[in-house]
């Protein structure tokens, strides 16, 4: 691999992410081959069994190699991405030297915003055997992925010096369209959109994801301008007939495999894990929330924020927590001790588009509903968008699990090992209830706790949950711990 003068290559490994992951899956490239970075810029975005994170680069200079595709699962320790790098690197608006920063996760050290990187262009070889000699061959890591390296030369190389700077000025008719970032070409090429039709809104030209996006909805209004010039276009298909019963096309297929990866496969670690372990046991009760309804809103009318019924459960809850302490608890098998908490951690099932995760509330004991209702809105939000960090999946002692949200009464949920405890809401429906001595109709919601039995018996189960739907039904009963 050849580099100009001073450059020379460092390599970037997956970081340890923490919390004992040992691999993490590429969803993402942020930057191509060619690419100046500095240093701790975003590189990669990899999902983990946890969350998905963005993992800065420690280095600062001009990418030479990546190495796996996207959907490729990588160990720790495996190599990410190379860096072209040399004593003073003038492209970069800040120090990126040689040496890195140490950081691991964005957001932790270097406050300083990376400054806006460019496609470095690399010379077109001249003939076919050049063209031949310039390519790497792909390197297997632990046997898995493949590097998509394309080295940079040393004009290339050469090159970074000027490219913050624009000495080149706009890209030629031969050269690449300048673009404010890989992902504003990336979402180009994938919607056939061709950047050299488009007037950048930017300084010189630049063009900005907005441009993009604007051009993308003008074809899907059907604008009279020129067509979209593209490499392969795509060449219209006939539809396909209609299978015809009993032929093999409309046989279903025998199975299909999907892998326990990612959130999935943690997902399914930990409940086979609970079910192994943990000698759980189930009670539940019916309770008329309709008191509970009425003061959530009471609450809402009075103006302020709006108090969710998921922080006036989380805040029963605590409260229980309070009167029976023993499910606040984990055991240490290996100790065969019960470590009880002070604190209440408080976990609540979160349903994504990626899959179930768990949020954790940090001393919920502390907060008012007020608070509760907003923290449990801002992970539920990070959640959905997948932004939620390993700390922030983890050290609960107590889970709040709202599967009425799915339409359902009841459940028998796995407890979240390593805790003692869950306590389950089913939907709350107007059901015929008797109250004060007379049928009615009433707010009815099923409660339901499952527990570990080596930290309590069924009568500590049992006082919890009647306490909880003492709450539901009289919240009242909640003035005697304010």
């Amino acid at each position: 691999m050849a580099h100009a003068s001073g450059m020379h290559s460092l390599e970037f490994k997956l970081p340890d992410l923490g919390e004992g992951l040992t691999e993490a899956e590429i969803v993402r490239w942020l930057v191509e081959v060619g690419d100046l970075v500095t240093i701790d810029q975003p590189v990669v975005e990899v999902e983990t069994a946890k969350a998905m994170v963005e993992v800065p680069c420690p280095y600062g200079g001009v990418v030479t190699a990546r190495f796996g595709e996207e959907g490729t699962e990588l160990p720790v320790g495996a190599p990410l991405i190379t860096v072209a790098v040399g004593e003073k690197p003038a492209a970069a608006t800040g120090d990126t030297g040689t040496g890195g920063s140490g950081n691991v996760l964005v957001g932790y050290g270097t406050s300083e915003a990376p400054a806006r990187r460019r496609r470095v262009r690399q010379e077109r070889p001249l003939s076919g055997a050049s063209a031949t000699a310039g390519q790497a061959g792909a390197g297997a890591v632990n046997g898995r992925a493949e590097a998509t390296a394309a080295p940079v030369d040393a004009q290339a190389a050469g090159a970074a010096a000027t490219v913050n700077g624009q000495a080149g000025g706009l890209a030629t008719e031969d050269g690449p369209v300048p673009v404010i970032s890989p992902l504003v070409r990336r979402l180009a090429r994938q919607n056939g959109l061709d950047l050299r039709e488009l007037t950048g809104s930017g300084p010189d030209g630049l063009i900005l994801r907005a441009d993009v996006e604007y051009a993308l909805r003008a074809a899907g209004r059907g604008a009279t301008a020129a067509p979209t010039a593209e490499p392969h276009p795509p060449v219209p298909q006939a539809p396909s007939p209609a299978p015809v019963p009993g032929s093999p096309a409309a046989a279903a297929p025998a199975e299909i495999r999907t892998p326990l990866k990612g959130i999935r496969g943690a997902v399914a670690d930990k409940l086979a894990r609970s079910r192994r372990e943990i000698p759980d046991a189930t009670c539940w009760v019916d309770a008329d929330a309709t008191e509970l309804m009425r003061a959530r809103t009471a609450m809402n009318a009075a103006g302020g924020p709006k108090i969710s019924l998921l922080a006036l459960l989380a805040r029963i809850c605590t409260a229980a927590l309070a009167r029976f302490p023993e499910l606040n608890a984990t055991v240490d098998a290996e100790a065969r001790e019960i470590v009880r908490f002070g604190h209440v951690h408080l976990g609540f099932a979160a349903q994504t588009d990626r899959g179930l995760v768990v949020p954790v509330v940090r001393d919920a004991h502390a907060r008012d509903a007020e608070s509760l209702t907003a923290e449990f809105a801002r992970l539920t939000e990070a959640g959905r968008t997948g932004t939620l960090t390993p700390g922030e999946l983890t050290g609960g002692t107590f889970t709040l699990n709202n599967y009425g949200v799915f339409g359902v009464d009841g459940s028998t949920p796995i407890i979240n090992h390593p805790e003692a405890a869950m306590l389950g809401v089913g939907r709350i429906v107007p059901k015929p209830w008797v109250h004060e001595g007379e049928l009615a109709v009433r707010q009815v919601v099923q409660l339901s706790l499952t527990f570990d039995h080596r930290v309590c018996d069924g009568g500590v189960a049992g006082g919890f949950l009647r306490y909880v739907a003492d709450c539901v039904e009289q919240p009242a009963v909640l003035l005697r711990t304010l």
